[in-house]
Formats: structure tokens, sequence, C-alpha cells
């Protein structure tokens, strides 16, 4: 009687450690391992895989990632449903660690204050993780409503012209004072005495007549 050796059976790869994908045309199969690496499903299947364990058993990957794909897929096409129950659920989990902690906090007062004060401590963070998630799932239903206000800022002068166009500013000309001006070519000298006039003799100037010598005679009664 001969007896045959059994084969060993060869170590299988867990569901949770195993991942199938399409690969496409023209893809190599380290592009498409780094694909998949730096997607945005990989590594959040992996996450739920390690804390998910204890308590959902062991889970498939290939499975895990085709559901958060579809849930990904149901966001963008602007359903919500999903995002909301999650943050009302974590909402939940919030408030009933929150009063978990309170209990445990309330059993050590008076006793041990160090531990009285961590489990406070960690009741009123997680208080305060359950109002910020509320507060987010209210934004979500209710998105605020901004009201945008134009204002007009300009810097410096504005001129409006309504009906007939007026002058612009380098279309005015400097014209001559005639007042102080005999000619456009010519100004007034103030700093020298005029002459009397070649065509007029009888004329003289203004020092000559009223000078300082004349001012006396002229003050001389005559008899």
């Amino acid at each position: 009687m001969t007896t045959r050796p059994h084969k060993k059976a060869e170590p299988t790869t867990p569901k949770s450690r195993t991942l199938t994908v399409e690969m496409k045309p023209g893809e190599s199969h380290d592009y498409l391992v780094a694909k998949t690496a730096a997607g945005p499903h990989f590594s959040a299947a992996g996450t739920i895989i390690r804390y998910g364990q204890a308590d959902a058993g062991e889970l498939s990957l290939t499975d895990l990632a085709h559901v958060l794909k579809d849930q990904a897929d149901t966001i963008s096409r602007g359903d919500l449903r999903n995002i909301e129950a999650m943050l009302g659920s974590q909402a939940t989990a919030l408030n009933v660690m929150f009063a978990e902690l309170a209990r445990r906090a309330a059993v050590n007062m008076g006793e041990y204050i160090n531990a009285t004060e961590i489990y406070l401590k960690l009741a009123l963070r997680a208080q305060s993780q359950c109002r910020a998630t509320l507060e987010t799932l209210a934004v979500i239903k209710n998105p605020p409503v901004v009201f945008a206000k134009q204002a007009n800022i300009a810097h410096g002068h504005q001129q409006v012209n309504n009906g007939t166009p007026h002058a612009h500013a380098e279309q005015i000309v400097d014209q001559p004072n005639e007042l102080l001006e005999k000619d456009h070519d010519k100004r007034l000298d103030t700093r020298a005495a005029d002459t009397a006039s070649g065509s007029d003799p009888a004329l003289a100037t203004v020092e000559g007549i009223h000078g300082a010598a004349n001012c006396k005679r002229q003050g001389r009664r005559q008899p």
C-alpha cells in the first residue's frame, strides 16, 4: 500500500488585502499600482478596514473601494443625503461620548481630582465637536445667502458732461493780460522809468514833472 503525499494548500491572500482593478489598454502594471495607491478610495478603504475590523470583521478591500467610489459619484451629482446622514450620526455618537465622559468625571469627583479634570476636558471636547458637526449640517441644509453690494470707487476727479461737450483742459489757451502788456510780444518793465515818446515831445516823464524839486516849488505860495 502506497500513500501519496498530500499537497500543501497554498496560502491565500486575505480579501482585506486583495484589490482587483481593471487595467486599461496602454497602462503598465506599475502605473496601475501607483494610480490606485494615489487615488482617493484606496487609502480610505484601508483605513476603514483597520478601524472597523473589530466590529465588522474582515471586509473586502475591493468591494469597499467600489462602495466609496459609488458614494463619491453620488456626491458629484449633488445628492448629499449620505453626507447629511453621516453628520447626523456622528453628532449623535459625539453626544453619547460627552455623556459617558461627564459621568466618569462625576464618579471621580471629590476623590481623584486629576482624573476628574481629564474626564471633564474630554467631555467638553466631545461636546464642542458635536456642536461643530451640527453647525456643519445646518450649513449644508440651509446655505447662507451672500448679498454682494457693488461699490463704485474712483480715484481723482470725475466729470460727467451731459449735453454740450466742454473744452478739455489741454484746449484752454492762456491769453495775454492786456492791462499789463502793450503788445503781445513785449512785456512791461516796471523797474525802469518811461521816457517821452518821440511823436509827442510835449509829454515828459512822470519823474521829471513830479520830481522832488518841483514839489518844493509848488509847495510855496505865489505872491
